[in-house]
């Protein structure tokens, strides 16, 4: 955990959590470390993790079995990635349109950089 970063702590654990999930460390249906477990992992207040993992709850990238614990949910990965993308094409690129454009960057450049970059 960054505890400097501005992020707050819980989005990093969700990030983290995201990470592992796309990553493949943990599958649909597997089960993920308790609050508990994940807390002692991370260095971090219980109260915090069970923060993140009720804001991915939430979104349906993990359930919570009572009594058993929280289970990776069914389409977590396909649900990761739309977010993902989601953000991309709403936050990241419109500022990255904006740099380009301060820059005289055309789309043909980007163009070129964009197949250039797919045959690496």
């Amino acid at each position: 955990m960054e505890f400097s970063d501005p992020k707050g702590i819980y989005l990093q654990i969700a990030d983290r959590v995201r990470d592992r999930i796309l990553g493949g460390e943990w599958n649909a249906g597997e089960r993920i470390p308790s609050v508990r477990e994940m807390a002692v992992e991370l260095g971090v207040n219980p109260n915090t993790v069970a923060r993140s993992y009720q804001a991915l709850v939430e979104r349906s990238i993990i359930v919570n079995q009572r009594g058993r614990g929280y289970f990776v949910g069914p389409d977590a990965a396909d649900r990761i990635l739309e977010e993902m993308r989601q953000a991309f094409l709403l936050e990241e690129l419109p500022r990255m349109v904006r740099t380009m454009r301060l820059l005289g960057i055309g789309p043909e450049e980007i163009a070129a950089q964009f197949t250039s970059a797919d045959e690496d």
